[in-house]
């Protein structure tokens, strides 16, 4: 399949023909025929299967052919993301394939001056990206009405949950036309997620693509059994002893990021860290300095994470392995991105096995684990069972059950206790 057998118009064709797409992925297969027939979508896909190109293809194709109101600009289309970042990335992207097209787009977020908005906007926009917080301010203060808005996207919206987004999320939805083309996506789909999207959506097409099926065939897999007090020294070692162009590393906390940044700067490592806890114009420097290969190691949380697409990423590193088994199928995603393969490699200490063993039920295989490191803690190379053993004993390990000390054994720990006390 080629983009050219999807109907797509001649001057969005030449832009992403100018990306070097020459072949649609999976949500992009999917998404766009029941988009270009202006029905509602609910989309189940992480970020970096390409879903961006996804909304943003058919909604430019609409606009174009719709053509222009006589006199000012009025907003059509928007679209609603959680993070900075990511609106960001969303807002170059419909530039890109819009570059042949007459429509004008503009971002809006929070954590920086609203002058520079304020007067994009006044300019007057087809399309507006936006993160929750800064729109509703911009609404209550009379600088955006949504009462022309015929295209809607909720972008990440699990994650817009996770942040505490529900209540700007409903009111911005309060404010919309109720005759629209809603296009509505999530990693996940909970049954939060669900009702959410029975509020925005009429009779909507599915589309969803699986995560194993997304990044975790395409991105080559290892895991270091490690001390968390060999962690900092095994993350120099690899960095060192590899030559690696751009590698993100995750870490479970802000706390955790900064200290990671200033123990590699200290080894003569340049690293910078992304987290909420950065003013706005610190976290696109960093970024900025990453995209440009200023900075090599970036580290960040994970909703920091969201909307980084930096072409050609060499590495992703789990230093803290996630609680939640789908947040690390997103995060090594960053390196496995549409038709790209990419590297991942995970540092699991004692207390993080029972996570590994989530992540290995969820992606349907086993990590690769590496033993001829440094660091290697000889007490767990032989810990983790196959995800067939997990398989086999996940009803016997429901209850924790005491060893002959008296005491819990890791090894036995339950998965769902450990998260909760995450």
């Amino acid at each position: 399949m080629t983009f050219d057998k999807l109907d797509i118009i001649p001057p969005i064709l030449k832009a992403i023909g100018e990306k070097d797409y020459k072949h649609p992925t999976p949500i992009q297969e999917k998404s766009i025929p029941i988009l270009l027939r202006k029905k509602d979508l609910l989309g189940c896909a992480q970020t970096g299967t390409g879903k961006t190109a996804a909304f943003a293809i058919p909604i430019l194709q609409h606009l174009h052919e719709e053509g222009q109101y006589k006199g000012k600009r009025r907003i059509k289309a928007l679209v609603v993301t959680p993070t900075r970042e990511l609106a960001i990335q969303i807002k170059e992207s419909f530039t890109d394939y819009g570059k042949y097209t007459d429509i004008k787009n503009t971002v809006i977020f929070g954590g920086v001056k609203q002058g520079a908005q304020t007067q994009a906007l006044a300019k007057g926009i087809d399309v507006l990206v936006a993160t929750p917080g800064r729109l509703l301010d911009l609404m209550n203060q009379g600088f955006i009405s949504l009462r022309d808005i015929k295209y809607f996207v909720l972008d990440e919206a699990d994650q817009m949950l996770d942040m505490g987004f529900i209540h700007d999320i409903r009111r911005i939805i309060d404010r919309l036309p109720k005759r629209r083309q809603s296009l509505f996506f999530s990693a996940t789909m909970p049954s939060s997620i669900v009702s959410l999207s029975q509020k925005i959506l009429g009779n909507p097409e599915k589309v969803t693509i699986k995560p194993e099926q997304a990044t975790a065939e395409k991105v080559g897999q290892s895991v270091y059994f490690v001390s968390k007090r060999s962690k900092p020294k095994l993350l120099i070692h690899l960095l060192k002893a590899g030559e690696m162009d751009s590698t993100l590393v995750f870490s479970r906390t802000k706390h955790g990021a900064d200290k990671i940044t200033r123990i590699l700067n200290k080894a003569d490592i340049n690293a910078e860290a992304i987290h909420g806890n950065k003013s706005q114009n610190a976290r696109q420097k960093a970024l900025s300095n990453f995209k440009e290969g200023v900075t090599k190691v970036l580290v960040a949380t994970d909703i920091a994470a969201r909307g980084i697409d930096v072409a050609d990423l060499s590495l992703v590193v789990n230093f803290d392995l996630p609680n939640i088994p789908e947040t690390y199928v997103h995060r090594i995603g960053r390196t496995g991105r549409a038709s790209a393969s990419g590297v991942a490699v995970s540092f699991c200490d004692s207390e993080e096995l029972p996570y590994l063993k989530d992540i290995q039920l969820l992606i349907r295989q086993d990590v690769p684990v590496v033993t001829d490191h440094p660091f290697s803690i000889d007490e767990i190379n032989d810990a983790p069972p196959s995800r067939e053993q997990s398989l086999g004993r996940r009803s016997q390990n429901r209850s924790s059950r005491p060893n002959d000390s008296g005491k819990k054994d890791w090894r036995r720990g339950s998965p769902t206790s450990r998260r909760r006390r995450a």
